[in-house]
C-alpha cells in the first residue's frame, strides 16, 4: 500500500518538478519577479493541466514568498506604506481570479483558453520586466535616492487591482508588473526596497488568488508538493543572496525567455519561435550595448555641462 500513496503524492514527475521549483525560487529571491512567470508555463510544459498549474502554483507561491518576504521583513527593506495600499486594491480582485476561470468553460475549452490568456499576460510581463532594465539603467531606479516618497494612494491601489487581476487569473504578475508600475510611481526607492516592498504585498495578494482556485480547481499534491518542498529554499537562497548578486546578469535571459514562452502558449509555430530567439540571443546583447552607450555620453555630457556651468 506504501508504493501507490507515494506515488499519488510525489507523482512521477517529482525530480523534474523539485529542480524547476528550486531553481524558479531562487530567481524570486533574487530579482523579486513573480515566480508564475516562470513556473506556470514550466508547469504546462512538462504536461500539467493549465488549470492545475495555476491553482497550485499559486498555493506554492503563498508558500514560497513568504519565505522571501520574511527575509526582506527583517532587513527592513520593504515600504510598509505601499503595501498596504497594494493589498487594498490587489486582494479583492485576487479572490475573482477561480471564478472568473471557471467561466471560462470546462475541459479542452477551458484550457485552450486559459493558454491564451496566459500566453497573453507572459508577453505583457516581459515587455513590463524590459522596461523595468531600461529604467534600471537610465537611473530611474532610486532615483533621488534618500528624498522623501510621497505616496499616492489611487494609482497604487489602482495598480494592485490589475495585478491581483492578473495574478488572479493566471498566477503571472505579482513581481514582474507591479513591480514595473513601482518604479514609475516612485522613482526614489532603492532597487533593494522595491523588492522588498513587492515580495511582501505579493503574499496576501497570492495566498487571496490561491483560496479563489483551491475552492475552484481543488489541488493536486503530486504537483504542489514539490512545488513546496524546491522553491521554499530555493526562495531563501536567493533572497540572502539579493546583497551579494548583482540580478541584473538574470533579467535579459528572462525577458528573452517569457517572450518566447508567451509567443508558445498562442500556438506560434515552432519554427517561428525558434528563428526568434535565435535572433533575440544575437542581437539583444548589441542592442544593449548600443543603448547603454549611448545613456552614457549622454550623461558624461550633461555632467560636463553642468561642471562648464559651475566653473
Amino acid at each position: 500500500m506504501t508504493g501507490p500513496v507515494l506515488t499519488d503524492l510525489f507523482g512521477g514527475q517529482f525530480p523534474e518538478l523539485l529542480t524547476v521549483a528550486f531553481l524558479v525560487g531562487i530567481v524570486v529571491g533574487l530579482t523579486g519577479m513573480g515566480g508564475g512567470a516562470l513556473m506556470t508555463p514550466a508547469l504546462i510544459f512538462l504536461g500539467v493541466p493549465p488549470t492545475t498549474a495555476v491553482a497550485n502554483d499559486l498555493v506554492a507561491a503563498a508558500v514560497n514568498k513568504s519565505v522571501g518576504a520574511g527575509v526582506h521583513w527583517r532587513t527592513g527593506s520593504p515600504d510598509l506604506r505601499l503595501v498596504k495600499f497594494l493589498v487594498i486594491g490587489s486582494v479583492p480582485t485576487a479572490l475573482m481570479g477561480g471564478w472568473i476561470v471557471g467561466l471560462l468553460g470546462e475541459d479542452e475549452a477551458q484550457q485552450s483558453a486559459l493558454k491564451l490568456i496566459i500566453g497573453i499576460t507572459l508577453l505583457i510581463a516581459a515587455i513590463s520586466y524590459g522596461t523595468r532594465i531600461y529604467l534600471d539603467m537610465t537611473g530611474h531606479i532610486g532615483r533621488r535616492l534618500g528624498a522623501e516618497t510621497v505616496i499616492r494612494p489611487l494609482p497604487t491601489i489602482a495598480v494592485g487591482a490589475f495585478g491581483g487581476l492578473l495574478v488572479g487569473i493566471t498566477s503571472v504578475g505579482s513581481g514582474s508588473l507591479i513591480m514595473v508600475a513601482l518604479v514609475l510611481l516612485y522613482p526614489t526607492l532603492s532597487a533593494r526596497k522595491l523588492v522588498g516592498t513587492d515580495l511582501v504585498q505579493a503574499v496576501p495578494l497570492v495566498l487571496a488568488a490561491a483560496i479563489s482556485h483551491v475552492i475552484a480547481q481543488g489541488i493536486d499534491w503530486s504537483v504542489l508538493i514539490p512545488l513546496i518542498i524546491g522553491g521554499t529554499p530555493g526562495t531563501y537562497l536567493g533572497a540572502k543572496l539579493a546583497r551579494r548578486v548583482a540580478p541584473s546578469v538574470l533579467r535579459g535571459g528572462i525577458v528573452i525567455v517569457l517572450s518566447l514562452t508567451g509567443l508558445t502558449m498562442l500556438k506560434v509555430p515552432p519554427v517561428v519561435v525558434g528563428i526568434l530567439g535565435c535572433a533575440a540571443v544575437i542581437l539583444c546583447p548589441l542592442v544593449w550595448a548600443l543603448l547603454k552607450q549611448r545613456h552614457e555620453r549622454r550623461a558624461r555630457s550633461a555632467l560636463e555641462t553642468e561642471h562648464s556651468y559651475t566653473i
